[in-house]
């Protein structure tokens, strides 16, 4: 298949032309250029997708079986693509995420849950919000047209190459060794998905012509917080590396060793009401539909080979705009904040 990708050179886009290549098909992506290298054996096509100018020189004499869509953020930029590619293209896959329910985390979420109400035309450059993948979404579906449109709405990826650097922190974190702190209840479950699942599922999907929506991430309840560390210590933990369990409370208490849930210690999600629903989508009619995850052991193990050969996170955005082409996310806890809590409740 002829396949155009917007996005496509960093991580998700990147797993999705890697495995676009692999079963044979031609892969031509769209993109700035700026956020990381191109995959050799692609047809990449430089220029700013928000240009409407530039979409039309793409799409001029051109035509594609598929549009996988990784990088709208605004409605308005998914609302220009799914109108200029509406006759170019035969089926349009477009990623969004959790955050487009409106009782995530909160609640547990199915793909018939509601939605933000976000509109399809939505002005442009809006701050970002979560609510604007749910406006992502109507756009395309209104442009494009829900009868030749996948929906794959994406709970956390993870996985070689990731820009968000949540597994990479907690991997170089056991690397550095010592006493790590580790938040919160070692039983809780979680739900992470491989990127190269993802991008797999999301071909499967495509090549079928499949439509509707998919709540896309791994299944509840295969994965605990405890199994999480305790395999990033397996696979990177220098000698002596041990793991101090501290419950959520003192961790909450306000102050200036409070920590900040999900970031500050990575995909930490305390028992909190706002966050009960947080690793219990409902996956069934993604599994229902192919979906496989691969273990986390073999995720870890390739991310932390990944990380031995590319540079040190810095203090940049998801995208890499703030540094770099490319950069990590510079994620986690201050080690002398970590060191006090541990000294203090561990």
């Amino acid at each position: 298949m002829k396949i155009l990708l917007l996005g496509g050179s960093s991580f998700l886009g990147r797993a999705f032309a890697s495995q676009a290549l692999d079963r044979g098909h031609e892969v031509t992506t769209f993109n700035r250029g700026v956020s990381a290298t191109d995959l050799a054996g692609i047809e990449a096509v430089r220029s700013d997708r928000d240009s409407a100018d530039d979409l039309a020189r793409l799409v001029d004499g051109r035509s594609w079986d598929a549009v996988v869509d990784t990088s709208a953020q605004q409605p308005a930029q998914a609302a220009l693509s799914a109108r200029l590619l509406r006759e170019r293209a035969g089926h349009y896959t477009f990623v969004s995420s959790v955050h487009a329910f409106t009782g995530w985390p909160a609640q547990v979420i199915t793909e018939d849950s509601p939605r933000h109400p976000c509109p399809a035309d939505t002005p442009p450059d809006q701050p970002f919000s979560n609510t604007l993948k749910a406006g992502c979404e109507r756009a395309v579906l209104e442009g494009f047209g829900a009868e030749r449109t996948v929906i794959l709405n994406s709970g956390l990826l993870i996985g070689p190459y990731e820009n968000g650097g949540r597994l990479p922190w907690w991997l170089e974190r056991m690397a550095r060794g010592g006493r790590v702190l580790a938040p919160g209840d070692p039983m809780r479950t979680m739900q992470v998905i491989d990127v190269r699942d993802f991008a797999a599922f999301g071909l499967d999907l495509l090549t079928a012509r499949t439509t509707g929506r998919f709540v896309t991430t791994a299944p509840a309840g295969r994965l605990t917080f405890g199994e999480w560390l305790e395999t990033c210590r397996e696979v990177a933990g220098a000698a002596g590396t041990e793991l101090v369990w501290v419950d959520d409370a003192p961790l909450l208490a306000e102050g200036p060793d409070k920590v900040e849930p999900w970031s500050e210690l990575p995909l930490w999600a305390p028992d909190l009401p706002d966050m009960a629903g947080i690793w219990l989508a409902d996956t069934s009619r993604a599994q229902a539909a192919g979906l496989r995850c691969r273990p986390f052991a073999e995720t870890a193990r390739d991310t932390w080979d990944w990380l031995q050969a590319c540079g040190p996170a810095e203090d940049t955005d998801a995208q890499g705009r703030k540094g770099r082409p490319g950069a990590r996310v510079l994620q986690g806890i201050e080690p002398a904040k970590e060191q006090r809590l541990l000294a203090a409740h561990g």
